[in-house]
């Protein structure tokens, strides 16, 4: 339980006294033909206004209530984003339901262990890559409802058009939650085990986006550009409930192979992304303007400002006011690099468990490397073994139906165990230093962080994803995959890259840490292979699993960096 103090007593003040469905019906009044979602179909788009939003989740939310769906249920939400993603959430909350998002390309067994743990009753099947998983996973007591979209061409036993015509619920008939009840569950994307099913109040809800809007500010025609998995709660989080409350315009990217088209055409005013996301756009970039002569060229005055805008807008970022990432460290190199280009990317920190909420990077106080100071009313320390500790209003409920993983993870008085190492330097800055469970030991008995060493590696221009591995081993090694602008890149010249990188990264390491050989490979790690999870950070254990009975025949090559077939 939070307990009154004086960050509590801020709290009071962030608060936002309304819930995310009293801002839809307060924009679809005010400004009812003002576009707030815009959907991509064989590249042409679809725009629906705050009115027609509301219309249709006041209509949909009539049939879900037809169909039986009461207070408290499950409603899963399956498929990549798209307006009627958003849409359904609501509807689902329209009648006190709690939407369960479930992430594109998640294995068959999580999806049936999330369907059956949820106590699901209804699932939304949106267009997926993964739809024959989908379709061989869903329980047939689980009663299916297709969206709009004729690339949905899975059995279902309700059609979106099909509830569209029931009556709205009037606003006056939407179903009330207290600030305690649930009104959200983010199943976790997770590196290990089973997912956890995080539940987050309508009261965490009117805190955290109050903050948000402190922070990130409120904002004046804002579009946002969504393509992170909704079932996220950085996504859900940072662009659906964010734009709720900002009134902003969001668009969706129809399918990745679109990304590049389809975020030019938009031109977000804000884009968040991951560290895959901004490292490729890097790599793209010095792929077509080798770093040499972009440098040269951004020191002539005039020309520096032609060529700055000629990149962002090839990307579809010379609109963005507003750069964010998270999920997964940003290497510092990386942040400098855009910075020249004038674009400021702001990390940030927080997790499902806290609503993505903790501590965030500003235009005015933007330390390159930190993820920022504590976001208004929230408390941050850190404890003896180095982790750090979180506690606000919006931290979550707990675990569905883990009563005893809950109590591990969250302190009687309302303190937050986030699992991160970390430090608060003397101006209030928070850094991430690693994860706790990732820390390892060699043979030696001494700890190695391996995600500080990552990040400096990351620069090579050549890499896309790493993974430190090592425990119980004489010695570190780092494996990697290649990124695109390597493929006409022979092994030799990447190979001579990476060991001069390697050798200037081991003179700043301490003994126990320096790199003993770097393992690489042209074949990226997927989502669908295992490697990643759906926010794209790499699964190390599945890595460690992979190759840990080779790292002792890795030491005997004569080779400073060794390819993998």
């Amino acid at each position: 339980m939070y307990t009154a103090t004086a960050a509590a007593q801020a709290a009071a003040q962030i608060r936002i006294n309304k819930s995310p469905l009293d801002m839809l019906f307060e924009r679809a009044e005010k400004h009812p033909n003002k576009v707030y979602l815009r959907q991509p179909v064989n590249s042409q788009w679809t725009e629906f206004s705050w009115a027609e939003v509301a219309d249709q989740v006041q209509r949909i939310g009539a049939g879900l209530k037809a169909m039986g769906i009461n207070k408290g249920d499950k409603i899963a939400i399956a498929g990549r984003n798209t307006a009627h993603w958003i849409m359904a959430d609501l509807a689902a909350a329209a009648v006190g339901a709690v939407g369960v998002g479930l992430y594109p390309k998640m294995s068959a067994e999580h999806v049936a262990y999330v369907l059956e743990h949820s106590e699901a009753k209804a699932v939304f099947i949106g267009p997926a890559d993964d739809a024959d998983v989908l379709n061989a996973t869903i329980p047939a007591e689980v009663t299916r409802i297709r969206m709009p979209y004729a690339s949905v061409t899975m059995p279902c036993d309700k059609e979106w058009n099909e509830l569209l015509e029931n009556q709205p619920i009037a606003k006056t008939g939407v179903v009330e939650f207290a600030d305690d009840d649930v009104i959200g569950m983010i199943y976790t994307s997770g590196t290990t085990g089973n997912p956890k099913g995080v539940m987050l109040t309508l009261g965490g809800t009117k805190f955290s986006m109050g903050g948000l809007l402190q922070v990130l500010g409120d904002g004046q025609d804002e579009h946002w550009f969504s393509y992170l998995p909704l079932a996220h709660i950085f996504e859900r989080g940072v662009t659906e409930q964010a734009s709720l409350y900002q009134g902003a315009t969001v668009s969706f990217l129809e399918s990745l192979d679109k990304m590049a088209t389809q975020l030019a055409e938009v031109a977000p005013t804000r884009f968040v992304a991951v560290p895959l996301v901004w490292t490729r756009f890097q790599k793209g970039i010095q792929e077509k303007m080798p770093p040499e002569k972009l440098s040269r060229l951004l020191k002539i005055p005039i020309l520096s400002g032609i060529v700055k805008r000629k990149l962002l807008t090839a990307i579809g970022l010379q609109n963005a006011r507003l750069c964010i990432s998270g999920a997964a460290p940003l290497a510092t190199d990386t942040i400098e690099w855009f910075a020249k280009l004038g674009i400021d990317i702001m990390q940030g920190y927080g997790m499902s468990e806290n609503s993505a909420y903790c501590s965030t990077n500003t235009a005015e106080n933007n330390r390159i490397g930190s993820v920022g100071k504590p976001n208004p009313g929230c408390e941050i320390k850190i404890d003896d073994s180095g982790e750090i500790l979180t506690r606000h209003p919006a931290t979550f409920a707990g675990y569905f139906k883990a009563d005893a993983k809950t109590k591990e993870t969250l302190t009687d008085d309302g303190w937050l165990h986030t699992g991160d190492r970390g430090k608060l330097d003397a101006d209030g800055y928070l850094w991430i230093t690693g994860r706790i469970k990732d820390i390892f030991k060699t043979d030696k008995g001494k700890y190695i962080a391996p995600a500080p060493i990552e990040n400096k590696l990351a620069k090579n221009q050549y890499l896309e994803q790493l993974c430190l591995l090592g425990a119980g081993h004489k010695q570190p090694v780092m494996i990697a995959t290649t990124a695109e602008n390597a493929a006409n890149v022979s092994n030799e010249n990447i190979a001579a890259s990476l060991a001069a990188d390697v050798e200037a990264l081991n003179a700043t390491l301490e003994p126990q840490e320096k790199i003993a050989k770097m393992v690489v490979t042209r074949a990226s790690w997927t989502i669908e292979g295992g490697e990643l999870t759906p926010t794209m950070k790499v699964r190390r254990h599945t890595i460690e699993e992979r190759y840990n009975d080779e790292i002792p025949g890795w030491y005997n090559h004569s080779e400073a960096v060794i390819w993998l077939s």
